[in-house]
């Protein structure tokens, strides 16, 4: 007897299209997601009546990283302008990642340095110098920056 399988491919970059087109800051045509928990916010952002404008990766961020001591650029994942639950408008800085690359790598058990712990250390670093970077342009701005996780998404 012979098994088949059904491979069901499902899309973690896309366009999104917005229902409420005039809530988007930027061009509305022009929007991408890099992740499901991305669009998962896409849609959140476009449908929630406490929104009252959001962009993605509109803004542009210098930080300097820690792995080559260059300037790079940062595009934080959304920038949202809400009405919190104490009916004030606050605007947030956005971004969303895996819990995993939020919280520093640890070593492997066997104590050795593996290519995989390095990249995991690299990230976390880099992540860092963008964050600080974000909570610096959010201060002088009177933002707040917030990363988010599946744990929040979902």
């Amino acid at each position: 007897m012979e098994a088949y399988y059904i491979v069901c491919i499902m899309a973690y970059k896309g366009k999104f299209k917005p229902k409420n087109p005039h809530k988007y800051f930027g061009d509305p045509t022009k929007i991408v997601y890099r992740s499901l928990w991305e669009r998962k916010c896409m849609v959140t952002f476009d449908e929630n009546p406490n929104v009252i404008s959001w962009a993605s990766e509109e803004l542009c961020i210098p930080y300097l990283s820690p792995v080559d001591g260059k300037v790079h650029r940062y595009f934080p994942d959304f920038l949202v302008e809400l009405i919190n639950k104490n009916g004030d408008v606050e605007t947030l800085l956005i971004e969303v990642k895996p819990k995993k690359q939020t919280d520093l790598p640890k070593k492997p058990e066997s104590g050795k340095m593996t290519r995989r712990y390095i990249k995991e250390v690299k990230t976390y670093a880099i992540n860092n110098a963008k964050w600080e970077a974000a909570e610096e342009v959010c201060k002088k701005k009177g933002w707040k920056f917030k990363v988010i996780t599946e744990k929040e998404i979902f």
